[in-house]
């Protein structure tokens, strides 16, 4: 299961869910009850990203982010990524990772990267997204970038998004919102 293609796949028609306004539940101690740990995520991410505070129209806003496994499981289902500016062009984006095979998908404002790579509990995994601004971006450029993980069980990996979401398979957004401002 930790690295199925497949798998890929069926998540990232489900990669949306970082716009969703998710928040992880609190930690939970091991007296709580199976159906109140279900809600919660098997992977908890701290998530920091870096970007410019200006940029110039027509440059590009070099987005870093670095994820940490909070825990309490090893994560083995999720994205990086996020909702990208309207001054982005996302059929422009780069992004580097030292994560061989990774794949992304850009639809709308939204583009996020499978990282297929098993991410135990306190390692880190780094992205860098280089986005370039179309040369008519005005204004201060938002972006929403974080992780979107899943609480994907073993033997799950082959389902279709349909019976995911007919399942209610869990879904956690770790999110933070960045401004560039755009000067002439």
């Amino acid at each position: 299961m930790r690295n199925s293609l497949l798998k890929a796949a069926t998540l990232a028609l489900l990669a949306g869910a970082l716009l969703i306004p998710a928040v992880p539940a609190s930690a939970t101690t091991a007296t709580t009850s199976a159906a109140a740990t279900a809600a919660d995520p098997f992977s908890a991410f701290g998530v920091k990203v870096k970007a410019p505070k200006t940029v110039k129209a027509g440059g590009k806003i070099k987005y870093t982010i670095v994820a940490t496994n909070k825990g309490p499981h090893y994560a083995d289902s999720w994205f990086l990524g996020g909702e990208f500016p309207k001054g982005v062009d996302l059929k422009k984006i780069r992004f580097g990772t030292s994560v061989k095979g990774t794949e992304c998908y850009g639809e709308g404002r939204a583009f996020y990267c499978f990282l297929p790579q098993v991410v135990e509990v306190g390692d880190s995994v780094a992205m860098v997204f280089d986005a370039p601004l179309k040369k008519g971006a005005k204004g201060t450029q938002t972006a929403t970038i974080g992780v979107v993980s899943y609480n994907v069980d073993q033997g799950m990996e082959n389902m279709s998004k349909e019976e995911l979401d007919r399942l209610g398979i869990p879904e956690f957004g770790f999110k933070k919102t960045v401004k560039t401002k755009i000067v002439r």
